[in-house]
C-alpha cells in the first residue's frame, strides 16, 4: 500500500477510511522517501523542510479551507496537489461571524454575567445594547465564506461593502482602499485568507478608521490584524468592540486581550460542529483516496488546479 504521512491529528472515522488504502506513517517513525501522499491541517500545514525531504511526494491533502502553512506555489511547482476544503464549512464559519457581531452588539455575555451575578435583582435592569438592524458592514474577503455571511446578513437590512484584491461581479459596493472602507463602516467583518499578501493587513490606521462604535470580526486568520495595535485600540477606545475566533499565536492570547470587556473570544471554532467537521474529513480522505483512483482529487487549491 501507499505511504501516508499523517501530521497532526484525524478523527476515528477518517483513520478508518484511510487504514484500508495506506500505510499509515506518525511524524515520528517514518522514511521520508516513501512517502507519496500527506494528509495535515490548516495550522500545521507542511513545513519547507519536510516538504523538500519528501521526494516521492504527490498528495498534500489540508483538512481546512486555509493552506497558508503550506507552500503550493513550490508544490505546485513539482507537480505536487494540495488540497483543501472548501464550500462545506462556508455556512457553519459565517454563522460563527454573526454569532460574534450579534455577541458584541447585545452584549450577551455582559448580560449573562449580569444575571448570573444576581445583579439583575439587586441592581435592576441592564443597560441598554446596540441593534443590529441596518448597518453598514464591510467584508474583507468577499469569496464563498464571505458571500454567505452577506447572504445571512440580509434579513437585518444590512448595507454590504467589500474590500478585496479584485472587485467582483456582485450587487454590493466595492472600495479598493481598505481603510477608506472602514471610515464608512459600523462592522468589519476579516474572512480573506492569511499569507504575506494579508499580514496585519487590518492595522491601527484602519481599526481607527472603523472608529469607537466600530465593531471587528475576525474569522480569518490572526495574522490577518495588528493585534498589539488591536488591543490598544480597544483599551483606549479608538475602537469598540472586538469578536474573535483567532489569534496571532493561538493558543496562546495575551492575557490583555482576555481582560477588555469589548471583546468576545472564541477558541477557533469556526467551523467546529459536528456536522461540518464531519464533512471536512470526509473530503480531505476523498482527495486522497480520489487521487489513487485516477490521479485526480477533488478540491485542489487555486495555484494547483492545473496540475
Amino acid at each position: 500500500m501507499p505511504d501516508l504521512l499523517q501530521i497532526g491529528g484525524i478523527t476515528d472515522a477518517m483513520q478508518a477510511r484511510l487504514e484500508v488504502a495506506f500505510t499509515i506513517h506518525q511524524l515520528d517513525n517514518f522514511e521520508p522517501e516513501k512517502i507519496t501522499h500527506v494528509i495535515t491541517n490548516g495550522h500545521d500545514g507542511v513545513n519547507p523542510d519536510l516538504m523538500t525531504s519528501l521526494t516521492n511526494l504527490k498528495v498534500i491533502s489540508g483538512y481546512g479551507v486555509g493552506y497558508d502553512a503550506v507552500d503550493a506555489n513550490e508544490a505546485a511547482r513539482r507537480g505536487i496537489y494540495v488540497t483543501h476544503t472548501p464550500n462545506v464549512l462556508n455556512e457553519e464559519v459565517a454563522t460563527t461571524a454573526l454569532l460574534l457581531m450579534l455577541t458584541c452588539y447585545r452584549e450577551a455575555l455582559r448580560d449573562d454575567a449580569y444575571v448570573r451575578s444576581g445583579a439583575w435583582e439587586t441592581k435592576g435592569n441592564a443597560p441598554l445594547t446596540r441593534s443590529a438592524e441596518n448597518q453598514t458592514v464591510g467584508i474583507l474577503g468577499l469569496g464563498r465564506i464571505g458571500q454567505a455571511i452577506a447572504n445571512k446578513l440580509a434579513p437585518w437590512n444590512a448595507n454590504i461593502v467589500y474590500h478585496s484584491r479584485n472587485k467582483k461581479d456582485v450587487s454590493y459596493t466595492y472600495y479598493d482602499n481598505l481603510t477608506t472602507m472602514a471610515l464608512d463602516c459600523d462592522v468589519l467583518i476579516c474572512i480573506t485568507p492569511g499569507g504575506p499578501s494579508t499580514n496585519k493587513i487590518v492595522n491601527k490606521e484602519v481599526m481607527e478608521a472603523l472608529g469607537p462604535t466600530g465593531t471587528l470580526i475576525n474569522v480569518s486568520r490572526g495574522s490577518v490584524v495588528d493585534e498589539a495595535a488591536m488591543i490598544e485600540a480597544l483599551q483606549m477606545g479608538t475602537m469598540g468592540w472586538a469578536g474573535l475566533d483567532v489569534f496571532e499565536a493561538e493558543p496562546s492570547v495575551p492575557q490583555a486581550l482576555r481582560d477588555l470587556p469589548n471583546t468576545v473570544l472564541l477558541p477557533h471554532v469556526g467551523s467546529a460542529t459536528v456536522e461540518t467537521r464531519a464533512a471536512m474529513g470526509a473530503l480531505t480522505v476523498d482527495n486522497l483516496l480520489q487521487h489513487l483512483k485516477d490521479g485526480n482529487v477533488i478540491s485542489a487549491v487555486p495555484e494547483c488546479a492545473h496540475l
